[in-house]
């Protein structure tokens, strides 16, 4: 069965569901659980001025965010009794979804478990879905948690 599961998290209600499903088929499984948060720099940079100004003052308190979700989902992973792994990534031009298959495919996941919020529509449309490109390109089985309805 699944023995290391893959699952980004991002502190979000729908993230935490996910996150919350992961553990409970890790414990049924024994699995190792790869957290992942992607640290995404582009929607912060404005223009060629502005770039540098983001990644030398912005990025550090970005990472130390992205530091305490981590660890947040390490310490529920440990109180399940599950092993967990954690990984920061950074991107500042591609997709948060290719670095999740990159992911996926360096740590030998056999397994990927993601929040998604189940936009559809013109919602859907406007701001894409990383969840949807990785259940769409993973080499692995994807499982989407969808997060409560009040959420979408």
């Amino acid at each position: 069965m699944y023995q290391r599961i893959l699952v980004p998290v991002d502190g979000s209600a729908t993230s935490e569901a996910g996150l919350a499903e992961a553990i409970r088929l890790g414990k049924l499984t024994g699995a190792t659980l790869r957290l992942v948060h992607v640290v995404d720099l582009m929607p912060y940079a404005g223009g060629y001025d502005v770039v540098n100004v983001y990644y030398t003052d912005l990025t550090p308190y970005l990472r130390e965010g992205a530091q305490k979700i981590l660890q947040a989902a390490q310490k529920q992973v440990e109180a399940a009794g599950l092993k967990p792994e954690t990984q920061l990534l950074e991107t500042f031009s591609g997709r948060v979804s290719d670095l999740l298959l990159d992911e996926v495919k360096s740590c030998g996941a056999d397994l990927v478990v993601i929040g998604t919020h189940g936009r559809r529509g013109i919602s859907r449309l406007m701001l894409g879905s990383d969840a949807e490109q990785v259940l769409r390109q993973s080499p692995v089985p994807v499982l989407l948690v969808r997060g409560k309805p009040a959420e979408a």
